[in-house]
Formats: C-alpha cells, sequence, structure tokens
C-alpha cells in the first residue's frame, strides 16, 4: 500500500531526489529565482520554506539542522543575514511558483520559483509624494 508517503518520486532514488533537492534549495538561495520543472518546483517548495522558518529561529540547533539541506556556507550565511529577516513578519508562504513554458526538447512544463518578498521595494514612489516645483514668472 502506498499510505501516509509523502512528496513526489521525481523519477529517481530516494538519494538522488534528495541531492537534487538539496541542489536546488542552495541554488535558490543563492540566485533567489531559478528555473525547473513544475513537479521539481513544487517539491523544492517544501524544503525552502522549512530553510526560512530555520533561518528565522537562528539558534544553534536550527543552524545545524539547516547545514544538512544547504550545500555551501555562503549559501547559508546569505539564508540567515539576507533572506531571513525579510520574513520575520511573514507566517508561511515564503515561495512564489510561476508557470513559465513548455522545455523544447522533452516537452516538460517548467516554472520559476522565487522568493516573495525580494528586498526590492514593491511599489514605484508616485509622482504626488514629490514636491511639486513651483513656476516662476
Amino acid at each position: 500500500m502506498y499510505h501516509q508517503i509523502a512528496g513526489r518520486k521525481l523519477g529517481r532514488t530516494t538519494d538522488h531526489k534528495e541531492a537534487m533537492l538539496r541542489n536546488l534549495v542552495t541554488s535558490l538561495i543563492i540566485h533567489e529565482r531559478i528555473e525547473t520543472t513544475e513537479a521539481k518546483a513544487k517539491e523544492l517548495r517544501r524544503l525552502a520554506d522549512r530553510m526560512i522558518t530555520l533561518g528565522k529561529k537562528g539558534d544553534l540547533a536550527s543552524l545545524r539542522r539547516a547545514m544538512k539541506s544547504i550545500r555551501t556556507k555562503e549559501a547559508l550565511g546569505k539564508l540567515i543575514k539576507e533572506i531571513a529577516p525579510r520574513f520575520a513578519q511573514r507566517n508561511g508562504g515564503y515561495t512564489r511558483i510561476i508557470k513559465y513554458r513548455n522545455r523544447k526538447g522533452d516537452g516538460a512544463t517548467t516554472a520559476i520559483i522565487e522568493w516573495v518578498e525580494t528586498g526590492a521595494p514593491t511599489k514605484a514612489p508616485s509622482a504626488e509624494a514629490k514636491p511639486a516645483e513651483e513656476k516662476q514668472p
């Protein structure tokens, strides 16, 4: 029976799948936006959200748990110092999956996965906020 087995198989052995997901989450932390297949993105979302939660805690045990999934110390540092503080007021849903296109070679549905809050200002400054210059005759 197939009861209580979470996650997608992705056509790989368990070891290969876990290694691939660790590579993907490291790339997502470093580049903040990656393109992959839709199934991989949906599976990656679970791991990426868990890494943000561990980064927000910031204690030694959480850092060690995060280091099991993150490949490089640079990525771990970026997670703790830059990415996790962005989501301090957010309780979940740290990633966004955007369906992108079908890949030319095999027709696989691809998607872009990125952080919801990218650090850039969400609104452009409006023209009303700037002081109007008075015309002099």
